[in-house]
């Protein structure tokens, strides 16, 4: 057989994905647990208005129906645990000191689902906001430790909650890191921030990545105080 018999043969190589080319996830029910604290309301108004189906999650029903009604755009309230089984997509965006509580106590209801961890351990004192590092690595690898069969991925950091919630901004200018284990999480990670006008989600590497990204939000906040200004990030030259 010759060298040319030989190439005609062969298998035909799949082409590389594109790695922009994300999921359609318009028809996703996203739960935002937290949902009642400025992030979660943030990020909940944001896809909400993207045309996103929204439910708030609090430990309070009744706080998280009075958020929903705040918000409008057809945006729910329910308890936490109601929000995680209705959900397609939960979204944790829950204080730092109750994470690992409120994730416990959610196992269940969250087994199955895609989760998306956006805390940020943070320390506060007088020189300013400072990184704390929990025992598992990260924010993100804590509810990976305790959702062993959830699929959790890590992103939506560094977002300012004040432009997040302000109706008169259109757009978002700015990127999310993206983490996870598996590439079709991260893509409709990804996908979800891309519906957000003005945002991008770039993915960032594995969960072993996330401490650093969650600890970038020291430095925002830092900058944030220095030039009274609501900071965000945008990756060049991808």
């Amino acid at each position: 057989m010759t060298s040319t018999d030989s190439a005609q043969n062969a298998p035909a190589k799949t082409p590389a994905k594109d790695p922009w080319e994300l999921p359609d996830v318009s028809g996703l029910i996203v739960g935002v647990l937290g949902g009642t604290g400025d992030q979660g309301r943030g990020l909940a108004y944001r896809f909400a208005r993207a045309g996103q189906k929204v439910i708030i999650g609090s430990r309070a029903a009744d706080r998280a129906r009075t958020a929903a009604d705040e918000l409008g755009l057809g945006v729910e309230g329910a308890e936490n645990a109601e929000c995680a089984r209705r959900s397609d997509v939960v979204i944790v965006a829950v204080p730092w000191e109750g994470h690992g509580k409120t994730l416990e106590a959610l196992r269940e209801e969250l087994s199955g689902k895609l989760v998306i961890d956006c805390v940020n351990p943070l320390g506060f004192d007088k020189q300013g906001a400072y990184a704390l590092k929990p025992e598992e690595g990260s924010a993100a690898e804590q509810a990976a430790a305790l959702l062993p069969d959830s699929r959790v991925t890590a992103a939506f950091h560094h977002l300012s909650a004040v432009l997040l919630q302000n109706p008169d901004i259109e757009e978002i200018d700015t990127d999310v890191m993206v983490l996870g284990e598996k590439r079709a999480d991260t893509d409709v990670v990804q996908a979800l921030a891309a519906r957000v006008p003005g945002m991008r989600g770039v993915f960032a590497g594995r969960l072993r990545n996330a401490h650093q990204v969650e600890s970038l939000v020291a430095n925002l906040i830092s900058v944030n105080r220095r030039y009274k200004a609501h900071a965000g990030l945008r990756v060049t030259d991808v």
